[in-house]
């Protein structure tokens, strides 16, 4: 399941700090949403051709 990850667990929680803190709604799993950021950036894909949530 860690390859499906662009950051390993050690490079996550160094950026971590810079997260947002949870106020009322729940939060998607970060380390999914900064890999799949990551994904579109390196790939040059369109955010548009994301799969909506």
């Amino acid at each position: 399941m860690s390859d499906q990850f662009w950051l390993s667990e050690d490079q996550l929680t160094r950026i971590s700090g810079f997260f947002a803190l949870p106020h009322g709604v729940p939060r998607g799993d970060d380390h999914k949403v900064i890999s799949g950021i990551i994904h579109v950036i390196r790939n040059g894909l369109r955010w548009r051709d994301t799969p909506s949530v």
